[in-house]
């Protein structure tokens, strides 16, 4: 990143990878954990509280020489519904995905239920997803209690 006349800060391309755009940027970290991405073999630039005319601050993530699943890129959905994806090859955008919340969600959230048995015991967290307007819930599998993102 490095900033040009104008004093803004310029974000370099890449030549084939994915970008993820209009992330909110409470949640930057948050969706580098959910996609594995600290531990990345090919570079990952990110940017936080960047200027966005739709969202006043948005943030950024581009990792060169990666591809996503759909299912990988569907778990960001819970906490950044309103993120684009852009598949970029040859420095151009070849393709725009759209975010879907996932039906369910496995083995990333902790269920806020101190007694459920995914606390207490070596077993992968499961929960059914509920969407109420702008809200998104999750019920737990195990306990059925609901947590709130």
């Amino acid at each position: 990143m490095e900033k040009n006349d104008g004093q803004q800060l310029k974000v370099s391309a890449i030549k084939d990878g994915t970008v993820l755009d209009h992330i909110p940027s409470s949640q930057v970290f948050k969706v580098i954990d959910i996609l594995g991405l600290s531990g990345s073999e090919h570079p990952v630039t990110f940017g936080v509280n960047l200027d966005s005319k739709s969202m006043g601050r948005k943030g950024i993530i581009k990792i060169s020489e990666r591809f996503f699943r759909d299912d990988e890129l569907n778990k960001i959905a819970l906490i950044a519904p309103n993120a684009s994806v852009n598949i970029i090859r040859n420095f151009r955008v070849a393709e725009k995905k759209v975010l879907a919340i996932p039906e369910t969600v496995s083995g990333m959230v902790k269920c806020i239920n101190p007694m459920c048995v995914t606390n207490h015991e070596d077993i992968p967290t499961k929960f059914k997803t509920i969407v109420k307007g702008s809200e998104i819930q999750l019920l737990c599998h195990y306990c059925e209690k609901i947590t709130d993102l």
